[in-house]
């Protein structure tokens, strides 16, 4: 069991026995958290339940977390974990992992390989992941980007916490925008949209079909494609490419519309026909048929998640959206509600993004004529890069994307930082020669007590916390970060700790921490969708 697991259970059930002893009232156990302390020398974690514990009792919380620590030490099997448990003011209660229990994680990662880190939290549920779906009306601008790296990254550490995974794009090929891409293209009175790509299909197309509505489906298929070249030069696939006008050639949009019908969710007002949102939640009623008689987006996105949660059987779907769509979100959930699927529906929003160089934002696309597009970062970066700078930020953080930084080719860089860790392991590695034996254990890191070592051993038994972590929050650049620690803690390591030595059983130690942290390493930079480069 993960040590900071075995702190929440075994100080929840110490709390429980503190109870029946009457040394505390029965009353609900607060949550147990383990939380990594800002100071090292307060140990690997720290929890504050005893301050809580102390409002609820109007007692001194040192007094209590005493108890919990002098209850705590009967369990000798704590001791495998940690080899000592303190209390600090002003009522924490301190843990320091134990070197037997640090080795034992150099021998977990060493036996699992690529499977280091895998957690069985999702009991195979199915989760849908949809991201980017930016509409088919031109090339992927950084705004839309940003959300391929994030919703691409947050599969893979949901697949890897144990959930089934699905990964998909909703294109949106059916309505007033493709008609505006129509006349866009056309150049006429109704245009909307510009840019490059605009120009080429004007030459290319419009020549060829006059109504706006053909031809905007004729350049939207071919603006998806590519987007799809885009998307596969990110390295992102997707399961399924879901299209808007399939909804309505099986007129599923009016089958979901009937649904809400029958459930009296519907009622008619100017003309329009509004679904009752205000019921499930909404600040406010929605309109799913306008009084010209077409549909509103909502409609459209209703009957495709009817089609997730029934046909497709998801247990939850999780979608990214751009932060604009706020106003969407609500009414979204709402029907989801009505329809049957209430707390299924997930939505992440993305913040914006700035592309910066030379301190300064860069405004024009020489594609699009406006936004920066994606094809404009990967013309001059490569997607590694791209990748790793786009998820360094929290979702809902606005981005500066530092163009200077991103070209840099030195530890200034931080995916050149992390990517030279994992080269200079492997260089090291080939110069060792052999490789150490280790199928059933490896009992060299006995030997290992440098406090280097030590801490090495500490960020690669990070990794299973940090996918359990992202797998409920989804704060996946929480990736990005332990990535920049791994490496710090191995460079660290590497500065002060010749692995190449004369001491042939020191020498087979350090060769299996660094193949512990080559793994390691390797299966937080997969999950990152960044390469791991061999030499560099």
């Amino acid at each position: 069991m993960q040590a900071k697991k075995y702190i929440v259970k075994t100080t929840e059930k110490t709390i429980q026995s503190l109870q029946s002893q009457g040394i505390f009232n029965a009353f609900a156990i607060p949550s147990v958290l383990a939380l990594k302390p800002k100071e090292k020398s307060f140990g690997d974690y720290a929890i504050n339940v005893a301050m809580e514990i102390g409002k609820k009792e109007n007692r001194n919380p040192m007094e209590i977390a005493e108890a919990i620590k002098e209850e705590l030490a009967k369990n000798d099997e704590i001791f495998d974990y940690f080899d000592l448990i303190e209390v600090a003011e002003p009522g924490f209660i301190n843990f320091h992992l134990s070197k037997q229990y640090l080795w034992s994680v150099g021998n977990e990662a060493l036996l699992q390989k690529e499977k280091f880190g895998n957690l069985d939290l999702g009991k195979k549920q199915k989760i849908q992941v949809e991201f980017v779906s930016a509409n088919p009306t031109g090339p992927l601008t950084v705004g839309n980007g940003r959300g391929g790296p994030y919703g691409d990254v947050l599969a893979n550490v949901l697949k890897k916490a144990g959930y089934k995974i699905e990964k998909a794009y909703y294109v949106n090929d059916y309505g007033q925008q493709i008609l505006a891409l129509g006349h866009s293209v056309l150049k006429d009175g109704q245009a909307k949209y510009t840019g490059e790509i605009i120009d080429e299909l004007n030459q290319s197309l419009a020549l060829k079909i006059k109504d706006p509505y053909e031809l905007g489906k004729e350049a939207s298929k071919y603006i998806l494609k590519n987007i799809k070249n885009t998307i596969e030069k990110l390295n992102i696939k997707y399961d399924e490419w879901f299209f808007e006008s399939s909804l309505y050639a099986k007129k599923e949009i009016d089958k979901t519309i009937s649904i809400l019908k029958d459930k009296d969710l519907i009622y008619s007002e100017e003309g329009a026909e509004w679904f009752k949102a205000r019921q499930f939640g909404d600040e406010r009623d929605r309109v799913l048929i306008k009084s010209d008689k077409s549909n509103t987006y909502l409609a459209a996105d209703l009957a495709y998640h009817k089609y997730k949660f029934e046909k497709k059987k998801f247990n939850k779907v999780i979608n990214v959206w751009g932060a604009d769509h706020f106003g969407d979100v609500a009414g979204l959930k709402a029907g989801v509600e009505a329809l049957g699927h209430k707390g299924k529906l997930e939505v992440v929003l993305l913040q914006f993004v700035t592309v910066v160089k030379d301190n300064k934002p860069v405004k024009m696309s020489k594609r699009l004529g406006t936004a920066i597009t994606m094809d404009d970062l990967l013309d001059e970066l490569p997607a590694d890069v791209v990748r790793f700078f786009f998820l360094q930020k929290s979702a809902n953080t606005h981005l500066n994307f530092d163009m200077n930084l991103a070209k840099e080719q030195s530890e200034k860089n931080p995916v050149f930082y992390v990517q030279y860790a994992y080269a200079r392991i492997a260089s090291i590695l080939r110069s060792a020669g052999s490789s150490i034996k280790h199928s059933k254990g490896f009992k060299g890191f006995a030997l290992l007590n440098h406090e280097k070592e030590l801490d090495l051993l500490r960020q690669i038994g990070r990794l299973p916390e940090i996918i359990e972590e992202t797998s409920k929050d989804y704060q996946v650049h929480r990736l990005t970060q332990y990535a920049m620690e791994l490496a710090t803690a191995f460079h660290q390591f590497y500065n002060e700790c010749h692995v190449l030595i004369d001491d042939q059983k020191l020498k087979q130690a350090r060769l299996g921490l660094l193949i512990a942290t080559r793994i390691t390493l390797k299966n937080t930079l997969d999950l990152l969708g960044v390469s791991a480069p061999e030499k560099m």
